[in-house]
């Protein structure tokens, strides 16, 4: 199990990425469908709108009849949406036409009712009429086989919709990732359970588990192994036949720290342990048979942080979404002076403002200790420091990573 101390984060995420690949395609109802990516492209099987219709309520005419104004034309009929006029517009005619209505053939032109005069079946049009007002042409949004849709897309309800309009009753996407999260330690209770004197709450899987979901996944909780190798092994075997397991705690170098011990003994494959980063130092990665095994420590922010940093592309890699590697990072203003840093890449808590000139500033919280789970949550964003990075004066531009904006918020 010997591994490689303090490794940097890029090649830590580099390993995890390179541990997963995309996931199979599953077909669901259109309709169920929000959120999920979309496995193919998708193509209309129909033409929006499939003729052509009115935009108006109103009368269809022949242009020709209207070239000057007024002009009154004889009433033949009628065009509702759903149920088109069966005839033709000859010379001098019109027919009621709705909103959404097929034109009747030999119309070319529609106008609106508020710009006419009935009485009885003779129709008064009082402004010139030109070929193609008032009117929606046959395949204007979109025509039969046009790609609409592109394999990657997190469908959002307006690409429901769209994928409904393209009468698309299926939509093949990827399955979900299935993330089984193991909490750790004798001294946690989950919410509400009767509390020992020195026990405390346990908000890692819970807030973990709402990450997964998030980010488009089905969190298992298998609840909270006690610090014994045997409560430990027997929670571990719960995650057979799930896409990743996440443990949380354990993963440390103290005597009750048994993650890797019985990871071990259960056959871990391991990449790797210890990333040089703060919050996350001590952070597994492996394979447990067909699993991939991603040990996280124990502190809420650390979780939190190193669930960005690794969780996120490892879910996006199995989703076929692409992970952003190619993109620019990320700058903000620095609204604060920072000492320098030292061999560990931190990532700093920070608040996020616009200012007058409309610059992006972030500002680290004064405190950073792993534990304050309120700060986290207050958090707008990370302040990536590289390590060794010199003195920063505020005014500097500097790497962040965004909480609360994307997909979505941690």
């Amino acid at each position: 199990m010997a591994a490689p101390s303090m490794i940097p984060v890029a090649e830590a995420v580099a390993r995890v990425v390179s541990g997963f690949q995309t996931l199979a395609a599953e077909q669901v109802a259109v309709g169920e469908a929000l959120g999920r990516v979309l496995a193919e492209d998708l193509a209309a099987r129909v033409s929006h709108p499939p003729a052509a219709v009115s935009s108006m309520d109103g009368y269809a005419v022949r242009a020709a009849d209207v070239g000057t104004a007024p002009a009154t034309l004889r009433l033949v009929g009628e065009s509702a949406a759903g149920a088109g006029f069966p005839g033709t517009v000859g010379a001098g005619e019109t027919v009621r036409i709705f909103t959404g209505a097929p034109l009747p053939d030999g119309a070319d032109a529609v106008e609106m009712q508020e710009n006419t005069e009935a009485d009885g079946d003779r129709i008064t049009l009082n402004q010139p009429v030109t070929a193609g007002r008032f009117i929606r042409a046959a395949g204007m949004d979109f025509r039969a086989g046009d790609v609409l849709l592109t394999a990657g897309t997190v469908l959002t309800g307006r690409d429901i919709g769209l994928a409904a309009s393209m009468n698309a009753p299926w939509l093949k996407v990827r399955r979900r990732p299935r993330v089984a999260i193991l909490a750790t330690g004798d001294e946690v209770v989950m919410p509400g359970e009767p509390m020992g004197p020195h026990q405390i709450v346990s908000s890692n899987s819970l807030a973990l588990g709402a990450y997964v979901t998030a980010l488009g996944g089905e969190p298992l909780n298998l609840g909270i192994a006690g610090d014994d190798e045997e409560s430990l092994a027997a929670a571990v075997a719960g995650a057979r036949g799930a896409d990743l397991l996440v443990t949380i705690g354990g993963a440390s170098v103290g005597d009750y720290d048994l993650v890797r011990k019985v990871l071990g003994g259960s056959g871990l494959d391991l990449t790797f342990y210890k990333v040089a980063m703060r919050p996350g130092k001590p952070l597994i990665f492996g394979r447990l048979a067909e699993v991939p095994v991603l040990g996280l420590p124990g502190n809420p922010v650390s979780v939190g942080v190193t669930s960005v940093i690794f969780l996120k592309p490892a879910m996006e890699t199995m989703l076929g979404l692409s992970a952003g590697d190619d993109a620019p990072p990320e700058t903000a203003r620095l609204g604060r002076d920072l000492a320098a840093n030292d061999q560990r890449q931190d990532y700093l808590r920070a608040a996020l403002v616009i200012d007058a000139d409309g610059e992006a500033v972030a500002t680290p919280f004064e405190r950073q200790d792993s534990a304050m789970m309120a700060l986290f949550a207050a958090a707008d964003c990370l302040v990536v420091r590289p390590p060794h990075a010199p003195p920063a004066r505020a005014g500097e531009r500097v790497e962040i990573i965004r909480l609360r904006e994307g997909r979505v918020s941690v």
